[in-house]
């Protein structure tokens, strides 16, 4: 019994070094706090957990954490405990993921945007992968990408000039 924990806790440490940060990110930019992401993520390992031998890939692995990730990012948000509850004051320190102001842009998008645009640049899937992870028509996602970008042009026109 000790040697299949042992084994267990190697593949859950290999799992965080591999997909922990994308989760993070992608759990950042539901919940728009860095602290409500970490929660996310340590759920989305928890639910890994309970389904740690049924993946026929790693890329069928990462699809399923994509959609675990934005399963619970959804259902936080829709909690009547999340929409009630003192919004936390956030100090940013994680830089690494801030590129100035464009990310601040995204993160302000409507969800159905955002989503699209943060698998598509930050985590750099197709259209088609994009589709198959959030289950809609990829000329839905190619239709929510195009008017996501011109929704951030004419947010950074301001400040950047593109013409």
């Amino acid at each position: 019994m000790n040697e299949i924990s042992l084994c267990i806790d190697e593949i859950i440490s290999q799992d965080l070094d591999d997909y922990g940060d994308m989760l993070l990110r992608l759990a950042y930019s539901y919940m728009k706090n860095i602290y409500d992401a970490e929660d996310v993520v340590q759920e989305v390992f928890i639910q890994l957990l309970k389904n740690i031998g049924g993946f026929k890939s790693n890329d069928h692995k990462n699809n399923w954490l994509i959609c675990v990730t934005r399963n619970i990012c959804k259902n936080k948000l829709k909690s009547a405990w999340f929409r009630k509850r003192a919004e936390l004051i956030e100090i940013p320190y994680y830089d690494q993921y801030k590129d100035g102001n464009v990310l601040n842009k995204v993160m302000q998008l409507p969800v159905k945007y955002r989503e699209i645009i943060y698998l598509y640049y930050y985590e750099d899937y197709t259209t088609v992968e994009i589709a198959s992870i959030i289950d809609k028509k990829e000329a839905t996602v190619r239709s929510l990408l195009s008017r996501g970008r011109k929704i951030l042009k004419k947010e950074l026109k301001e400040e950047y000039d593109f013409e």
